[in-house]
Protein backbone atom coordinates (compact mmCIF):
# COMPACT_ATOMS: atom_id res chain seq x y z
CA UNK A 1 0.00 0.00 0.00
CA UNK A 2 1.31 2.83 -1.07
CA UNK A 3 2.09 6.11 1.27
CA UNK A 4 2.61 9.58 1.21
CA UNK A 5 4.29 11.93 3.97
CA UNK A 6 3.89 15.41 4.88
CA UNK A 7 4.52 18.14 7.56
CA UNK A 8 1.51 20.24 9.15
CA UNK A 9 1.26 22.27 11.82
CA UNK A 10 4.71 20.77 13.01
CA UNK A 11 3.09 17.63 13.11
CA UNK A 12 4.27 14.97 10.62
CA UNK A 13 1.53 12.87 9.34
CA UNK A 14 0.55 10.34 6.58
CA UNK A 15 -2.01 9.04 4.63
CA UNK A 16 -2.43 6.24 2.09
CA UNK A 17 -1.95 7.11 -1.90
CA UNK A 18 -4.43 5.68 -4.31
CA UNK A 19 -4.46 6.71 -8.38
CA UNK A 20 -6.82 4.87 -10.58
CA UNK A 21 -4.39 6.03 -13.23
CA UNK A 22 -1.36 3.84 -11.23
CA UNK A 23 0.69 7.13 -10.71
CA UNK A 24 2.75 6.40 -8.51
CA UNK A 25 2.78 8.49 -4.53
CA UNK A 26 5.00 11.87 -4.65
CA UNK A 27 8.21 11.36 -4.21
CA UNK A 28 9.21 15.05 -3.22
CA UNK A 29 7.80 17.32 0.38
CA UNK A 30 4.02 17.86 0.15
CA UNK A 31 3.58 20.75 0.26
CA UNK A 32 0.41 22.44 2.28
CA UNK A 33 -1.29 24.71 -0.11
CA UNK A 34 -4.36 27.08 0.58
CA UNK A 35 -6.16 30.02 -0.81
CA UNK A 36 -2.85 32.22 -0.67
CA UNK A 37 -1.25 29.85 -3.30
CA UNK A 38 -1.18 31.71 -6.83
CA UNK A 39 -1.24 29.75 -9.99
CA UNK A 40 2.26 30.63 -10.46
CA UNK A 41 3.83 29.20 -7.64
CA UNK A 42 1.60 26.14 -7.96
CA UNK A 43 2.47 25.48 -11.23
CA UNK A 44 6.33 25.79 -10.76
CA UNK A 45 6.24 23.70 -8.61
CA UNK A 46 4.03 21.02 -9.59
CA UNK A 47 6.48 20.77 -12.73
CA UNK A 48 9.69 19.90 -10.19
CA UNK A 49 7.14 17.21 -8.96
CA UNK A 50 6.15 18.69 -5.93
CA UNK A 51 2.62 17.70 -4.58
CA UNK A 52 0.57 20.40 -3.20
CA UNK A 53 -1.94 19.14 -0.45
CA UNK A 54 -4.96 21.00 -0.60
CA UNK A 55 -6.33 22.96 2.79
CA UNK A 56 -8.25 25.70 1.49
CA UNK A 57 -11.58 26.43 0.16
CA UNK A 58 -13.03 23.86 -2.57
CA UNK A 59 -13.90 25.90 -5.28
CA UNK A 60 -10.83 27.89 -4.60
CA UNK A 61 -9.47 24.38 -5.18
CA UNK A 62 -10.95 24.12 -8.55
CA UNK A 63 -10.06 27.62 -9.81
CA UNK A 64 -6.24 26.83 -9.14
CA UNK A 65 -7.25 23.72 -11.24
CA UNK A 66 -8.42 25.15 -14.00
CA UNK A 67 -5.63 27.75 -13.79
CA UNK A 68 -2.77 25.10 -14.11
CA UNK A 69 -4.97 23.47 -16.47
CA UNK A 70 -4.34 27.01 -18.92
CA UNK A 71 -0.50 26.87 -18.37
CA UNK A 72 -0.52 23.13 -19.80
CA UNK A 73 -2.27 23.74 -22.71
CA UNK A 74 -0.33 26.54 -23.96
CA UNK A 75 2.22 24.52 -25.61
CA UNK A 76 -0.18 22.03 -27.84
CA UNK A 77 1.80 18.87 -28.84
CA UNK A 78 3.46 19.26 -31.88
CA UNK A 79 2.83 17.50 -35.11
CA UNK A 80 4.72 14.55 -35.55
CA UNK A 81 6.20 13.45 -39.30
CA UNK A 82 3.46 10.72 -39.46
CA UNK A 83 -0.06 10.18 -38.18
CA UNK A 84 1.14 7.80 -35.87
CA UNK A 85 4.01 9.91 -34.66
CA UNK A 86 1.36 12.56 -34.39
CA UNK A 87 -0.39 10.05 -31.94
CA UNK A 88 2.29 9.08 -29.67
CA UNK A 89 3.02 12.93 -29.42
CA UNK A 90 -0.09 13.73 -28.29
CA UNK A 91 -0.24 10.73 -25.97
CA UNK A 92 2.92 12.18 -24.44
CA UNK A 93 1.74 15.42 -23.99
CA UNK A 94 -1.59 14.71 -22.21
CA UNK A 95 0.20 12.10 -19.83
CA UNK A 96 2.46 15.07 -18.91
CA UNK A 97 -0.33 17.32 -18.52
CA UNK A 98 -2.26 14.49 -16.42
CA UNK A 99 0.83 14.19 -14.36
CA UNK A 100 1.20 17.69 -13.65
CA UNK A 101 -2.79 18.36 -12.29
CA UNK A 102 -2.78 15.51 -10.95
CA UNK A 103 -0.38 17.07 -8.10
CA UNK A 104 -2.64 19.49 -6.92
CA UNK A 105 -4.23 16.93 -3.92
CA UNK A 106 -6.42 16.37 -1.35
CA UNK A 107 -7.66 14.19 1.28
CA UNK A 108 -10.68 11.89 2.18
CA UNK A 109 -10.93 11.29 5.76
CA UNK A 110 -11.73 8.06 6.95
CA UNK A 111 -15.44 8.15 6.54
CA UNK A 112 -14.29 9.68 3.01
CA UNK A 113 -15.63 12.99 3.96
CA UNK A 114 -14.00 15.97 1.89
CA UNK A 115 -12.95 18.14 4.79
CA UNK A 116 -12.60 21.16 3.37
CA UNK A 117 -14.46 25.01 3.25
CA UNK A 118 -17.55 24.16 0.95
CA UNK A 119 -16.54 21.09 -0.02
CA UNK A 120 -19.84 18.81 -1.48
CA UNK A 121 -20.38 15.42 0.07
CA UNK A 122 -18.42 12.99 -1.66
CA UNK A 123 -19.20 9.91 0.27
CA UNK A 124 -21.54 8.24 -1.65
CA UNK A 125 -19.43 9.04 -4.80
CA UNK A 126 -16.69 7.77 -3.46
CA UNK A 127 -18.22 4.55 -1.84
CA UNK A 128 -19.13 3.93 -5.79
CA UNK A 129 -16.20 4.05 -7.28
CA UNK A 130 -13.00 2.76 -4.51
CA UNK A 131 -15.89 0.65 -2.14
CA UNK A 132 -15.84 0.95 1.32
CA UNK A 133 -13.61 3.25 3.73
CA UNK A 134 -10.02 2.17 4.58
CA UNK A 135 -8.60 4.87 5.93
CA UNK A 136 -7.24 8.58 5.69
CA UNK A 137 -7.06 8.43 1.35
CA UNK A 138 -4.74 10.82 -0.35
CA UNK A 139 -6.09 11.33 -4.29
CA UNK A 140 -5.28 13.61 -6.95
CA UNK A 141 -8.22 16.43 -7.61
CA UNK A 142 -8.47 15.65 -10.61
CA UNK A 143 -9.60 12.00 -10.01
CA UNK A 144 -12.09 13.13 -7.39
CA UNK A 145 -14.00 15.69 -9.60
CA UNK A 146 -13.98 12.50 -12.46
CA UNK A 147 -15.54 10.50 -9.21
CA UNK A 148 -17.55 12.92 -8.87
CA UNK A 149 -19.01 13.18 -12.42
CA UNK A 150 -19.25 9.45 -12.50
CA UNK A 151 -21.67 9.92 -9.83
CA UNK A 152 -23.66 12.61 -12.33
CA UNK A 153 -23.95 10.28 -15.16
CA UNK A 154 -24.71 6.92 -12.86
CA UNK A 155 -27.52 9.11 -11.17
CA UNK A 156 -29.15 10.50 -14.36
CA UNK A 157 -28.16 7.80 -16.91
CA UNK A 158 -27.14 8.33 -20.26
CA UNK A 159 -30.49 7.91 -23.45
CA UNK A 160 -29.90 5.64 -26.09
CA UNK A 161 -32.18 6.08 -28.72
CA UNK A 162 -31.72 2.28 -30.40
CA UNK A 163 -32.50 1.00 -27.13
CA UNK A 164 -35.15 3.39 -26.06
CA UNK A 165 -34.13 3.40 -22.35
CA UNK A 166 -31.21 5.04 -20.57
CA UNK A 167 -28.44 3.44 -19.36
CA UNK A 168 -26.46 4.16 -16.48
CA UNK A 169 -23.22 3.93 -16.22
CA UNK A 170 -20.45 2.86 -13.08
CA UNK A 171 -17.32 4.31 -12.47
CA UNK A 172 -14.28 3.11 -14.65
CA UNK A 173 -17.13 1.91 -17.07
CA UNK A 174 -17.04 3.24 -20.77
CA UNK A 175 -20.04 4.91 -21.38
CA UNK A 176 -21.99 4.68 -24.29
CA UNK A 177 -21.90 8.19 -25.49
CA UNK A 178 -20.98 7.24 -28.77
CA UNK A 179 -24.26 5.67 -30.19
CA UNK A 180 -23.23 4.41 -33.46
CA UNK A 181 -22.22 1.38 -32.43
CA UNK A 182 -25.00 0.74 -30.56
CA UNK A 183 -27.12 1.47 -34.09
CA UNK A 184 -25.19 -0.99 -36.33
CA UNK A 185 -25.67 -4.13 -33.59
CA UNK A 186 -29.30 -2.38 -33.37
CA UNK A 187 -30.14 -2.45 -37.41
CA UNK A 188 -27.45 -5.76 -38.44
CA UNK A 189 -29.95 -8.55 -39.65
CA UNK A 190 -29.44 -11.40 -37.05
CA UNK A 191 -28.59 -15.06 -38.39
CA UNK A 192 -31.59 -16.85 -40.24
CA UNK A 193 -30.18 -20.03 -40.14
CA UNK A 194 -30.28 -21.41 -37.77
CA UNK A 195 -32.37 -19.18 -35.96
CA UNK A 196 -30.61 -16.27 -33.76
CA UNK A 197 -32.20 -17.74 -30.35
CA UNK A 198 -28.79 -17.05 -28.17
CA UNK A 199 -25.80 -14.82 -28.37
CA UNK A 200 -22.83 -13.91 -26.25
CA UNK A 201 -21.68 -10.03 -25.79
CA UNK A 202 -17.92 -10.20 -25.03
CA UNK A 203 -16.46 -7.10 -23.30
CA UNK A 204 -20.03 -5.92 -22.24
CA UNK A 205 -18.94 -2.98 -20.27
CA UNK A 206 -22.67 -1.16 -19.12
CA UNK A 207 -24.28 -4.16 -21.10
CA UNK A 208 -25.67 -1.90 -23.38
CA UNK A 209 -25.49 -4.13 -26.46
CA UNK A 210 -26.54 -7.47 -24.37
CA UNK A 211 -29.60 -5.28 -23.85
CA UNK A 212 -30.07 -4.36 -27.64
CA UNK A 213 -30.05 -8.20 -28.43
CA UNK A 214 -32.45 -9.01 -25.94
CA UNK A 215 -34.77 -6.23 -27.23
CA UNK A 216 -34.41 -7.78 -30.58
CA UNK A 217 -35.92 -10.91 -29.48
CA UNK A 218 -32.67 -13.32 -28.65
CA UNK A 219 -33.89 -15.46 -26.23
CA UNK A 220 -30.42 -15.76 -24.00
CA UNK A 221 -27.78 -13.67 -24.29
CA UNK A 222 -24.73 -14.20 -22.17
CA UNK A 223 -22.63 -10.97 -21.36
CA UNK A 224 -19.01 -11.51 -20.38
CA UNK A 225 -15.91 -8.96 -18.97
CA UNK A 226 -12.87 -8.90 -17.41
CA UNK A 227 -13.06 -6.13 -14.77
CA UNK A 228 -15.12 -6.41 -12.02
CA UNK A 229 -16.88 -2.31 -12.21
CA UNK A 230 -18.00 -3.54 -15.73
CA UNK A 231 -19.56 -7.00 -14.42
CA UNK A 232 -21.69 -5.02 -11.45
CA UNK A 233 -22.40 -2.48 -14.58
CA UNK A 234 -23.88 -4.85 -16.65
CA UNK A 235 -26.04 -6.77 -13.75
CA UNK A 236 -27.23 -3.24 -12.38
CA UNK A 237 -28.29 -2.24 -16.57
CA UNK A 238 -29.79 -6.22 -16.46
CA UNK A 239 -32.11 -5.57 -12.89
CA UNK A 240 -33.03 -2.07 -13.84
CA UNK A 241 -34.20 -2.65 -17.81
CA UNK A 242 -36.12 -6.19 -16.15
CA UNK A 243 -33.85 -8.11 -18.28
CA UNK A 244 -32.45 -10.90 -15.99
CA UNK A 245 -34.37 -13.46 -17.45
CA UNK A 246 -33.12 -13.12 -20.63
CA UNK A 247 -29.59 -11.84 -19.63
CA UNK A 248 -26.94 -13.80 -17.92
CA UNK A 249 -23.83 -11.78 -16.73
CA UNK A 250 -20.24 -14.18 -15.99
CA UNK A 251 -16.69 -13.27 -15.97
CA UNK A 252 -14.29 -12.17 -15.55
CA UNK A 253 -13.52 -13.88 -19.13
CA UNK A 254 -13.53 -13.07 -22.57
CA UNK A 255 -15.09 -16.12 -23.82
CA UNK A 256 -18.15 -17.86 -21.80
CA UNK A 257 -18.12 -21.74 -21.73
CA UNK A 258 -20.49 -23.07 -25.10
CA UNK A 259 -21.55 -21.80 -27.98
CA UNK A 260 -23.83 -19.47 -29.47
CA UNK A 261 -25.97 -19.00 -32.89
CA UNK A 262 -24.35 -15.13 -32.57
CA UNK A 263 -21.27 -13.92 -30.88
CA UNK A 264 -20.89 -9.85 -30.56
CA UNK A 265 -17.43 -8.22 -29.21
CA UNK A 266 -16.75 -4.34 -29.55
CA UNK A 267 -12.84 -4.26 -28.60
CA UNK A 268 -11.11 -1.23 -27.26
CA UNK A 269 -10.78 0.45 -30.96
CA UNK A 270 -6.91 1.66 -30.72
CA UNK A 271 -4.05 -0.83 -30.39
CA UNK A 272 -2.04 1.42 -26.97
CA UNK A 273 -1.53 0.88 -23.38
CA UNK A 274 -4.15 2.67 -21.37
CA UNK A 275 -3.01 4.45 -18.25
CA UNK A 276 -6.60 4.33 -16.33
CA UNK A 277 -9.50 2.47 -15.85
CA UNK A 278 -11.68 4.11 -18.26
CA UNK A 279 -9.54 4.21 -21.33
CA UNK A 280 -9.84 0.22 -21.39
CA UNK A 281 -12.82 1.11 -23.08
CA UNK A 282 -10.74 2.85 -25.85
CA UNK A 283 -7.20 1.34 -25.74
CA UNK A 284 -6.27 -2.25 -26.37
CA UNK A 285 -2.34 -3.22 -26.03
CA UNK A 286 -1.21 -4.48 -29.19
CA UNK A 287 -4.73 -5.51 -29.70
CA UNK A 288 -4.87 -8.20 -27.27
CA UNK A 289 -8.69 -8.74 -27.25
CA UNK A 290 -8.91 -8.26 -30.80
CA UNK A 291 -6.61 -11.57 -31.57
CA UNK A 292 -8.46 -13.51 -28.80
CA UNK A 293 -11.77 -12.97 -30.41
CA UNK A 294 -10.97 -13.87 -33.79
CA UNK A 295 -9.20 -16.64 -32.62
CA UNK A 296 -11.73 -18.00 -29.93
CA UNK A 297 -14.60 -17.39 -32.41
CA UNK A 298 -14.97 -20.91 -34.27
CA UNK A 299 -14.66 -22.53 -31.72
CA UNK A 300 -17.80 -20.64 -29.73
CA UNK A 301 -20.29 -20.50 -32.97
CA UNK A 302 -22.83 -23.15 -33.36
CA UNK A 303 -22.66 -24.63 -37.38
CA UNK A 304 -24.26 -21.56 -39.35
CA UNK A 305 -23.74 -18.77 -36.42
CA UNK A 306 -22.41 -15.35 -36.92
CA UNK A 307 -19.64 -13.56 -35.28
CA UNK A 308 -20.22 -9.82 -35.38
CA UNK A 309 -17.00 -7.56 -34.60
CA UNK A 310 -17.91 -3.69 -34.28
CA UNK A 311 -14.42 -1.58 -34.64
CA UNK A 312 -13.47 1.75 -36.05
CA UNK A 313 -11.32 2.31 -38.22
CA UNK A 314 -9.44 5.37 -36.61
CA UNK A 315 -6.26 2.89 -35.72
CA UNK A 316 -6.23 2.65 -39.34
CA UNK A 317 -6.04 6.44 -40.37
CA UNK A 318 -3.51 6.91 -37.11
CA UNK A 319 -1.17 4.54 -38.38
CA UNK A 320 -1.66 2.46 -35.73
CA UNK A 321 -2.91 -0.92 -37.63
CA UNK A 322 -3.62 -1.38 -41.66
CA UNK A 323 -6.54 -2.80 -43.25
CA UNK A 324 -4.48 -5.32 -44.55
CA UNK A 325 -3.47 -6.09 -41.03
CA UNK A 326 -7.18 -7.09 -39.59
CA UNK A 327 -7.84 -8.93 -42.67
CA UNK A 328 -4.97 -10.62 -42.57
CA UNK A 329 -5.68 -11.08 -38.72
CA UNK A 330 -9.72 -12.52 -39.64
CA UNK A 331 -8.36 -14.52 -42.70
CA UNK A 332 -5.28 -16.36 -39.86
CA UNK A 333 -8.38 -17.38 -37.57
CA UNK A 334 -10.34 -19.29 -40.25
CA UNK A 335 -12.80 -16.96 -40.73
CA UNK A 336 -14.43 -15.44 -43.73
CA UNK A 337 -17.07 -11.59 -43.87
CA UNK A 338 -20.03 -12.03 -44.98
CA UNK A 339 -20.77 -9.03 -44.84
CA UNK A 340 -19.92 -5.25 -43.20
CA UNK A 341 -22.39 -2.13 -42.18
CA UNK A 342 -20.32 1.06 -42.17
CA UNK A 343 -21.40 4.57 -40.27
CA UNK A 344 -20.37 7.42 -39.25
CA UNK A 345 -19.50 9.22 -36.08
CA UNK A 346 -21.43 11.41 -35.01
CA UNK A 347 -19.45 13.14 -31.58
CA UNK A 348 -17.98 16.58 -31.80
CA UNK A 349 -14.83 16.17 -31.59
CA UNK A 350 -15.43 14.49 -35.10
CA UNK A 351 -15.80 18.31 -36.26
CA UNK A 352 -13.59 19.65 -33.93
CA UNK A 353 -10.68 21.37 -36.51
CA UNK A 354 -8.61 22.28 -33.30
CA UNK A 355 -8.06 18.84 -32.34
CA UNK A 356 -4.25 17.58 -33.18
CA UNK A 357 -5.38 14.55 -34.96
CA UNK A 358 -8.50 16.06 -36.58
CA UNK A 359 -7.82 14.70 -40.18
CA UNK A 360 -8.07 11.28 -39.02
CA UNK A 361 -11.11 11.36 -36.60
CA UNK A 362 -12.84 13.47 -39.52
CA UNK A 363 -12.17 10.38 -41.56
CA UNK A 364 -13.03 7.71 -39.29
CA UNK A 365 -15.75 5.01 -39.96
CA UNK A 366 -17.40 2.87 -37.31
CA UNK A 367 -18.19 -0.51 -38.98
CA UNK A 368 -19.83 -3.83 -37.79
CA UNK A 369 -17.87 -6.96 -39.54
CA UNK A 370 -20.14 -10.01 -39.83
CA UNK A 371 -18.02 -13.26 -39.62
CA UNK A 372 -18.30 -16.49 -40.26
CA UNK A 373 -15.93 -19.57 -40.30
CA UNK A 374 -14.57 -20.32 -42.93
Amino acid sequence: MSTIHWTEDRTARSARWHSESAAPPPRRVVVVADDRMNAATAHRLAREGTALLWRGDFPNARQLLNALRRRADRRPPRPGNTPAESFHLHRQARGLRARLLGRLVVLLEDDQTLDLRRAPDVRQACFEAYGRPNGRTAVALTELLGVLGARQWRERGVEVPALGARIHPHYGVFSPVRGEYVDLVARAPLPVSPACRTAFDLGTGTGVLAAVLAQRGVGQVVATDIAPRALACARDTVRRLGLGGRVEVVGPALFPEGRADLVVCNPPWLPARPTSAVEQGVYDPDGEMLRGFLHGLADHLVPGGEGWLILSDLAEHLGLRSRSELLTGIEAAGLRVVDRLDIRPRHPRARDTTDPLHAARAAEVTSLWRLAPR
